[in-house]
């Protein structure tokens, strides 16, 4: 649900597993076929690994943070892990690099110039995410909303952010 004032986008569990299953079916209708998956961690692992099962691909992560100040809230410097992780020796082929959204675009505008760069064995490479705020500089290959107000994006776990084990030890009474 987006806030009145558009600066604020409220998303439940349900409507977040719709919009990757929304996305999926961006991709199928392309009829792009892919090899497989590239998660960037830690928002694109739910929706790369949904994708993963829904497609029968590998999933591969790559660490990437720029998100760190103020519980998450604001963009620092980006940090882009060395290695990826991937369960058939090195990312080659066809590859989809999905992330949760575009947001200013710097994060996922580094990792495709670094794979590009880096990693000559992928031959072709695509991008999807489930939101592109009107700011980025990044326009994805596959996208399902695009934000013309760039609201901050309240997605359904962010309480795990904040929750911390002795507070699980209390309300679980362990």
């Amino acid at each position: 649900m987006l806030t009145e004032d558009g600066k604020h986008l409220y998303v439940s569990y349900v409507e977040y597993h719709n919009l990757i299953e929304k996305l999926a079916i961006k991709v199928y209708q392309s009829g792009w076929e892919f090899d497989t998956i590239l998660c960037l961690a830690r928002g694109g692992m739910r929706p790369g690994d949904i994708l993963s099962r829904i497609f029968e691909k590998p999933l591969a992560i790559m660490s990437t943070s720029s998100y760190r100040a103020d519980l998450g809230t604001k963009q620092g410097h980006l940090d882009i892990a060395k290695y990826i992780t991937t369960p058939q020796g090195e990312i080659a082929g066809r590859v989809l690099l999905v992330d949760d959204l575009a947001d200013s675009g710097t994060t996922l505008d580094a990792v495709m110039k670094m794979l590009r760069d880096k990693y000559p064995a992928i031959t072709e490479l695509r991008s999807a995410v489930i939101w592109t705020k009107a700011q980025s500089t990044f326009k994805a290959d596959y996208s399902v909303e695009y934000l013309p107000t760039n609201p901050w994006i309240h997605q359904p776990f962010e309480g795990y952010d904040r929750l911390r084990p002795a507070e699980l030890l209390q309300k679980w009474k362990v």
